[in-house]
């Protein structure tokens, strides 16, 4: 299975075992859909509620039906099936990112080293002693070859180095 890291379990929330999520996925109205599967501890959950409540993605799973039955999930990681996640050819997973290295005019200039998914996402790169962020949209990305593992950012992306 090829699974996708998509937040962590942060709390309990109530008594009927709904659980508290902390998410910046890129895709959550794709993932956090009633019917869909999350995976928690190598082990498929189906959702059975989903709300927002303030930061956190309020979700209540099958099989976990009270607060003590959701209470030893605190902590644990939250994955999706990338297979079950239906991208468009245009569209890709910031993770998927991470390594990549990255050219302005064919001189490399570094390698993505994270990103930063909020109302701007941003991908951080190191070169050398060096991080700089790039956002993702807008005019410093000219193209992303993933066969190659390769990020060709536009000329206008220098002015982001200090």
């Amino acid at each position: 299975m090829n699974s996708v890291f998509i937040g962590k379990i942060v709390n309990t929330h109530g008594i009927k075992g709904e659980i508290r999520i902390k998410s910046d996925f890129e895709f959550k109205n794709r993932v956090f859909v009633v019917g869909h599967f999350l995976i928690i501890r190598g082990c498929k959950y189906k959702i059975l509620s989903y709300r927002v409540h303030k930061e956190w993605d309020m979700v209540t799973l099958e099989g976990i039906n009270d607060i003590n039955e959701a209470i030893p999930f605190k902590g644990s990681n939250v994955y999706f099936d990338r297979n079950d996640l239906k991208l468009a050819d245009d569209e890709y997973i910031l993770s998927d990112l991470i390594g990549m290295r990255t050219f302005i005019d064919g001189v490399e200039m570094g390698i993505v080293n994270d990103y930063n998914n909020g109302v701007n996402s941003l991908i951080e790169i190191k070169y050398d002693n060096i991080v700089y962020y790039v956002p993702v949209k807008g005019d410093f990305i000219d193209r992303i070859d993933f066969n190659e593992g390769i990020i060709y950012l536009k000329e206008e992306a220098k002015e982001l180095i200090l």
